[in-house]
């Protein structure tokens, strides 16, 4: 059941290509929008603010007791509270950029790899609230791609993963002048299905997966060019990574 619906968040991101990699999955009631009714909080405790209506609309020091409580606590009862509660602040454009600017998105992405699928899944709708904002957005397919790379070690998850129908903008992440830090795990997640397929044998075998899925991406000519292309890479570690790929 866990593998199932992991499998279906991983699908819903890769959808969306790399352009919007970060949006992997959104609840069914959608964003809240809007400003009409919203009302500001005086200072409370931190486990208090996680009692609060959706309307509410936190201050800095709000948000940053919630986010310490994200960090610290093992409770999760109190984690999911709060992750419910940054994610109906997170729909606000202001609320967006206080909680990048306190450090908050690498905090929230953490409870994506959460065994507990209900801190995992208001995770990620937090996320999906604050990935509105632009400057958000390249943090969160950073915290996306964590979680592809964990599912990606798993053989019994691989199947599922290159099934996905994907975009071929996914492409996109492994040019040459993206950040290193994202090229890396993008080439460490090739390399783990790479790993996998041989593991389980598909690729002796015919495969079985549509035009268009992440496997005929992963596994296509312009792919191929680009890995070809990081070959050459200006950076150490990205070319050493290529290199291990024995495709290439």
């Amino acid at each position: 059941m866990g593998g199932a619906r992991d499998a279906g968040w991983v699908a819903a991101g890769l959808l969306l290509g790399a352009g919007a990699c970060y949006c992997i999955y959104r609840l069914t009631r959608g964003q809240r929008r809007g400003g009409r009714g919203l009302r500001l909080r005086p200072s409370r405790s931190a486990e208090d603010l996680t009692n609060g209506s959706c309307d509410d609309v936190l201050n800095a020091e709000q948000l940053q007791k919630l986010l310490y409580l994200v960090e610290s606590t093992e409770d999760p009862v109190i984690i999911e509270r709060a992750l419910v509660t940054l994610g109906n602040n997170a729909a606000f454009s202001a609320n967006q950029v206080i909680i990048r600017e306190l450090g908050g998105i690498p905090i929230v992405g953490s409870k994506i790899n959460d065994p507990n699928h209900s801190i995992k899944e208001k995770a990620l709708n937090a996320l999906n609230n604050l990935s509105v904002n632009v400057e958000n957005q390249i943090k969160i397919k950073v915290q996306v791609l964590k979680l592809l790379l964990n599912l990606s070690e798993n053989p019994a998850m691989t199947e599922g993963l290159l099934g996905a129908q994907v975009d071929s903008s996914f492409l996109s992440l492994y040019d040459g002048h993206m950040a290193k830090e994202i090229l890396l795990r993008v080439l460490t997640l090739f390399q783990n299905i790479d790993n996998c397929l041989k593991k389980e044998g598909h690729l002796a075998v015919q495969p079985t997966f549509t035009k268009g899925s992440l496997f005929f991406l992963l596994y296509g000519e312009e792919c191929a060019q680009k890995m070809r292309a990081l070959v050459n890479h200006h950076d150490a570690d990205v070319k050493e990574k290529v290199t291990i790929i024995p495709k290439f």
